[in-house]
């Protein structure tokens, strides 16, 4: 009986182009998810601006959206648009993410856009200033991946965490036409 020792390989890294398209349509996404949840919360608060509703309206993003990707990441290691673009969010072995691992990395993903945000208050940008702050913040995390041997954003080597590239579904044949005698 033939043994097969060969090491088992390792799903390759989606491009970061890919990954970064991904993350436009999740965003979207996440406009969704937030719709009601805010719906709810705005007509509690009458659409009130006072700093503590505003620190309130903040903390249910935060919180919402946290649900909704650590849910997605420990269910079937995708979200919609992971799913849509054909990538997956694993353990380095392949393994799908517990719940710990999957609040880990919600956590770390914030660092894509904190640094911006905490650069903006401190130099005390606004509107375009601080968009493009943003911008450039996003565009530099995003060049971890390519310091990365693996190609794997800075968020998920520290997370213990992997996207991996799914292979395309294979191709459902038609139907056989079916001839009608009459």
């Amino acid at each position: 009986m033939p043994t097969n020792n060969a090491a088992p390989t390792v799903a390759a890294a989606p491009t970061v182009r890919r990954r970064l398209v991904s993350m436009v349509y999740e965003l979207l996404l996440g406009f969704a998810v937030l719709f009601l949840p805010f719906l709810v919360f705005e007509m509690t608060f009458k659409a009130s601006h006072a700093p503590v509703i505003e620190h309130l309206r903040q903390a249910l993003a935060f919180l919402v959206l946290g649900a909704y990707f650590i849910h997605q990441w420990t269910r079937k290691g995708q979200t919609l648009a992971m799913q849509t673009w054909r990538i997956r969010v694993t353990l380095p072995d392949g393994a799908p993410v517990p719940p710990r691992v999957a609040t880990v990395r919600y956590l770390l993903c914030w660092l894509w856009v904190l640094p911006a945000a905490a650069v903006s208050l401190a130099l005390d940008l606004h509107r375009w200033q601080a968009l493009g702050a943003l911008a450039a913040g996003i565009a530099l995390w995003s060049l971890t991946a390519f310091l990365d041997r693996d190609r794997q954003f800075l968020h998920d080597r520290l997370a213990g965490t992997r996207l991996v590239q799914l292979p395309k579904p294979p191709k459902k044949n038609a139907a056989p036409a079916v001839s009608r005698s009459a």
